[in-house]
């Protein structure tokens, strides 16, 4: 079974840091892109960053670059976004998803597989 488990979510005042985890089984980790998406209450969900499956080439939205740095160990089947100075425009639901082909790493609708979220809250 295909399973993308997120974590590491939570409250964090303004400026603050978190670091998100997605822990992968049920497919060949090492041949797939990852990416993150998030998702605001009554938005469309939306591109946050993106790792090659070699981890040479990244990707990033215009407003997270600077402050967010994705990651990945292939041999522990895990991908990770670390972001600090954090806004409250960063409040969301992080989704973990994995892309076979890797054509449009910035894009939705060419990953294959998606986790459950993880609830990310910047407030004071």
């Amino acid at each position: 079974q295909v399973r993308l488990v997120e974590s590491g979510g939570g409250l964090v005042q303004p400026g603050g840091s978190l670091r998100l985890s997605c822990a992968a089984s049920g497919f060949t980790f090492s041949s797939y892109s990852m990416g993150w998406f998030r998702q605001a209450p009554g938005k469309e969900r939306e591109f946050v960053a993106a790792i090659r499956w070699s981890g040479t080439r990244t990707y990033y939205k215009d407003s997270v670059k600077g402050r967010f740095t994705i990651s990945r160990d292939n041999a522990k089947n895990t991908v990770y976004l670390q972001m600090n100075s954090l806004k409250p425009e960063d409040t969301g639901v992080y989704y973990c998803a994995a892309d076979r082909m890797g054509m449009q790493p910035t894009g939705i609708g060419g990953y294959d597989y998606w986790g459950q979220g993880t609830q990310v809250t910047v407030s004071s």
